[in-house]
């Protein structure tokens, strides 16, 4: 691949790939949009030729948009378009555009236009005339493609997308301040813009895995506030302890004139910011951040005894036993008062399997339900609900729910 600012016009650069076996593709592009598009060639694993917002094709099959990050790979998940079917030029010039309708434009005085050409076919003829002898032929240069999802009328506009993702269309991005975390749209309409069910469902995939887990294990303060549920757990249990202590000194009852009520809520203020201070900030009194290394490395050393044990024993394939309980008891107590952590925890020990110990990630995620179900203390619902939430795509299979 090459990139290069064109000097006669620095508002764009050129942007050449090149695929030992489809060939070269030329881009004109915004040059403010270089380091992105390099960044997607070179790392993205995405392919290198995009249309319909963001719909990628790789030199073998076209994927949807990418969306849904795979934590497992550092990687966005691909999914393939079903009964896609690749369009080249010879395609589209089988009803041939008229060239003399289009023009050969100077790069030192061009300006992109902001509407899709309306003769855009024309110009496609004009290019095919244009191109030299020993290019590659018209069927094998591609340039669109075709699938039952990208039919305009299947299109669905923000209070679809919000009914997918299962939210208020009011709590979706903001249409113009927060669009890039909204999926690049299919089309633009007059009435705003419009996406393809697929790319619909992978956004809302992905937003429920970023704000699942903090929703699913919230529960109700004593102050009507909704906060992880371990939180909610540790504030009541001091709240207790302080309760009963105040309630231990019948003098210092009166003294401090407390009715019943008053003590409860006395004891629940006093009890907050212990509460808080014990798993939230850069000071808190448990070390979340180093648990949370501990206990990466607490699931890897047990899944390296089982994978050496195969070894010593000559075992072809690593039978995986479960999770010591002492590490599951800490794995829950961190995931329920840190859930939205939860995604990247769980992705973090199914990458770290794979790298370290060449373990599919698949069979991680299996382990991990399989130890939470023996030695949680939430229930079995929960868990299957919170682990299709916070697995990585590649770590969940259709029986594990």
């Amino acid at each position: 691949m090459a990139f290069a600012t064109e000097p006669k016009n620095p508002v764009y650069a050129w942007a050449v790939h090149h695929h030992p076996e489809h060939g070269r593709t030329v881009l004109l592009i915004r040059d403010q949009d270089t380091s992105d598009l390099h960044h997607e060639w070179m790392y993205g694993h995405s392919g290198f030729l995009y249309r319909h917002g963001g719909y990628w094709w790789d030199g073998t099959a076209w994927h949807r948009p990418s969306q849904v990050v795979d934590r497992a790979f550092e990687r966005y998940d691909a999914r393939p378009v079903q009964d896609a079917i690749t369009v080249t030029a010879a395609d589209l010039l089988s009803h041939p555009g008229t060239p003399d309708n289009a023009r050969v434009a100077k790069i030192s005085a061009f300006t992109a236009s902001k509407e899709p050409l309306p003769n855009w076919r024309d110009h496609l003829a004009l290019w095919a005339e244009r191109r030299l002898h020993d290019s590659k032929p018209l069927d094998q240069c591609v340039v669109d493609l075709q699938a039952p999802e990208l039919e305009p009328a299947h299109f669905v506009d923000r209070a679809g997308l919000a009914k997918i993702a299962g939210v208020a269309p009011d709590d979706l991005p903001h249409p113009e301040r927060g669009r890039r975390d909204l999926p690049g749209p299919q089309t633009e309409t007059p009435n705003g813009p419009r996406w393809s069910e697929p790319v619909a469902r992978d956004w809302a995939e992905q937003h429920r895995s970023a704000h699942g887990p903090q929703a699913l294990l919230a529960s109700t303060t004593a102050f009507g506030t909704d906060q992880p549920c371990g939180l909610v757990a540790d504030h009541n249990h001091l709240t207790e302890i302080i309760r009963h202590s105040l309630e231990d000194s019948r003098s210092g009852k009166r003294r401090l004139g407390l009715t019943k009520a008053s003590l409860e809520e006395t004891a629940a203020t006093l009890a907050w910011w212990p509460a808080v201070a014990l798993t939230e900030g850069p000071n808190s009194l448990i070390p979340v951040s180093a648990l949370r290394t501990t206990l990466i490395e607490a699931v890897i050393g047990g899944l390296a005894q089982d994978v050496e044990n195969a070894r010593e024993w000559g075992k072809g394939e690593v039978s995986l036993g479960d999770i010591r309980t002492d590490v599951v008891k800490l794995l829950d107590w961190y995931i329920q008062r840190e859930p939205g952590h939860t995604p990247g925890l769980l992705g973090e020990i199914c990458l770290t399997a794979r790298l370290r110990l060449a373990l599919p990630p698949e069979k991680v995620g299996r382990l991990l339900r399989q130890s939470l179900h023996l030695d949680s203390e939430l229930d079995g619902k929960t868990i299957d609900a919170l682990l299709d939430l916070a697995l990585p795509p590649s770590a969940k299979s259709a029986g594990d729910s």
